[in-house]
């Protein structure tokens, strides 16, 4: 599929995906015979893993490592492994933080329903 497509079908611009692909997140396209790139759909699905990585929090530098050792193939697959395993104890500790957080406005919300004295 030419850039255009894959932008509207991963919801990026054009210009992130020559950017990804420039600092080496996105495997360089194939070219037509005109030059333009032309992705196939591997690419959507790596886009689409790569947004839920941004979408935790992990920094684009740990992305990178990731792409970079992806592209190293089957010798990686531990490495790959561990770099999520520690992104996700990381994304865990986060949900809990979250989750703390929202029980205390859960708890000042029902004081103000209850007409509670703590409604600081």
């Amino acid at each position: 599929m030419k850039i255009g497509e894959l932008a509207k079908r991963s919801g990026l611009t054009a210009h992130t995906l020559r950017y990804y692909e420039k600092i080496g997140l996105l495997p360089d396209a194939d070219r037509d015979r005109s030059g333009h790139r032309d992705y196939d759909a591997s690419a959507l699905v790596w886009i689409e893993f790569l947004g839920r990585l941004k979408t935790t929090g992990m920094p684009i530098r740990q992305m990178l490592r990731y792409a970079e050792l992806r592209r190293q193939g089957p010798a990686t697959e531990k490495q790959r492994q561990r770099l999520l395993e520690q992104h996700r104890d990381a994304v865990r500790e986060h949900v809990y933080e979250l989750q703390s957080c929202l029980d205390v406005l859960d708890d000042k919300i029902a004081g103000y329903a209850g007409n509670d004295r703590n409604k600081d």
